[in-house]
């Protein structure tokens, strides 16, 4: 039997695509042969990833989608699928983690808007992405958690709620959908240098004391460093992995 990575032929779509690790998974997706669609919350910054995509000799359109709002995700898989006729592949990269600070001074706007992006509009993209592939023969849905839905970081308490909600909602639809051919799977990174993270990469005192002794490989991943994980579980070489989190953290949690 030969490993199959190739997604020649396949129909992608990579949320929060317009930077770090979504730009990065959205780059590879489409180097191994599949047609690219990526989103963000606005098209600030996708136009220039699918310049890079196009220019490598890939497929890439961009599409503006609010990962919060379930209209946006409902206009969004109707273009899809009158576009395409189907989506084989299906990335949640879209996430906020706007707010650093206890749990105890969380105000409601902070769950309120964290839950809608990080949990809500996971769960949806989920939904009508799954609606899809089960009316075209299966596919692969790839959820990007985080290892702090493990093991929650200080000062990041409602962030990693949200990610926890995620990998058991990314388990809930592996057993549901596996009948569909539907595979749902999670990524867990750790700590990765990208804007998101500049608050702490950034701090030089907080990762040479706090943050990098945590970590075996002692230092940041770089967001490239994800799209190994994501082109196994897109590909058919993970075509018996269902309700996995697989762990990209330098050794973090082990």
């Amino acid at each position: 039997m030969i490993v199959d990575f190739s997604l020649k032929g396949k129909i992608a779509m990579v949320t929060g695509a317009s930077r770090g690790i979504g730009a990065s998974i959205a780059r590879a997706l489409a180097e191994h042969g599949a047609e690219v669609i990526i989103t963000n919350k606005t098209m600030e910054g996708l136009p220039e990833v699918e310049e890079e995509i196009r220019t490598a000799g890939g497929k890439a359109i961009s599409r503006a989608c609010h990962n919060g709002v379930v209209s946006d995700i409902e206009d969004l898989f109707k273009y899809v699928e009158a576009t395409y006729g189907r989506l084989d592949i299906l990335v949640n990269n879209a996430a906020m983690n706007f707010y650093f600070g206890g749990v105890i001074d969380a105000s409601e706007e902070v769950w309120d808007k964290t839950m809608d992006v990080n949990l809500k509009g996971t769960f949806f993209m989920c939904q009508y992405g799954a609606r899809l592939m089960t009316k075209h023969g299966g596919g692969s849905i790839i959820n990007v958690a985080s290892i702090n839905g493990i093991r929650p970081a200080l000062m990041q308490g409602v962030y990693s709620i949200t990610k926890a909600g995620v990998i058991a909602m990314t388990k809930s639809f592996a057993k549901e959908l596996a009948p569909s051919k539907v595979r749902v799977n999670a990524l867990l990174p750790g700590l990765t240098d990208t804007k998101f993270a500049s608050v702490m990469v950034q701090n030089e005192e907080l990762m040479e004391k706090v943050l990098l002794p945590q970590i075996p490989l002692h230092r940041a991943a770089q967001p490239e460093e994800m799209c190994g994980a994501v082109l196994y579980l897109a590909s058919d070489a993970s075509s018996y992995t269902t309700g996995a989190t697989i762990v990209v953290d330098g050794g973090a949690l082990a």
